[in-house]
């Protein structure tokens, strides 16, 4: 179950994800960027079992809002789920995406990470860390999710702002 939203991210009801994604209602997303103590940012590999964009790479973990959850509380969560540790996540920003299945809200979060990752094999069948030279070209060259270019590219302009960013 998630929570349908409006433009402004109010909450009209809570459905389930597949009628979400079905009818191309607004919902809640939360995703993490990870980064090691040097800066590196975590790529990983979704696994083949996953049903949504089995073997892509992507830039962040994470995934839907359960209702009466926050942003935050989902990326934690997730973070748990699919990379087995547990980790502050900081909220970086948040926009109306339209890539992927269907256009949701999608919070981006920021963790630092230690090196000693326990990935859930039924979600992820390879990490690694890379600087964002190497990620950049590696999303040039690798099939990558969709909105995993949105994600970086939002990370990357909200994290040029000042640190009181909204």
């Amino acid at each position: 179950m998630v929570e349908r939203v409006d433009e402004q991210d109010q909450v009209l009801a809570v459905v389930g994800r597949g009628e979400a994604v079905r009818r191309g209602w607004l919902h809640r997303i939360a995703v993490t960027v990870s980064r090691d103590r040097e800066g590196r940012i975590l790529v990983q590999r979704r696994s083949e079992n996953v049903d949504r964009f089995p073997g892509h790479y992507e830039v962040a973990s994470g995934g839907a809002v359960a209702p009466g959850e926050s942003y935050e509380e989902a990326a934690a969560r997730e973070l748990a789920e699919e990379l087995g540790v547990r980790a502050p996540v900081r909220f970086i920003v948040k926009f109306l995406n339209r890539s992927g299945l269907s256009p949701h809200r999608l919070a981006v979060h920021e963790a630092v990470l230690p090196g000693n990752l326990n990935p859930d094999p039924d979600e992820v069948m390879w990490h690694g860390w890379l600087s964002e030279s190497e990620l950049l070209r590696s999303m040039k060259e690798n099939l990558f999710t969709p909105d995993s270019h949105d994600t970086l590219t939002h990370y990357f302009a909200a994290a040029e702002r000042p640190a009181d960013r909204p």
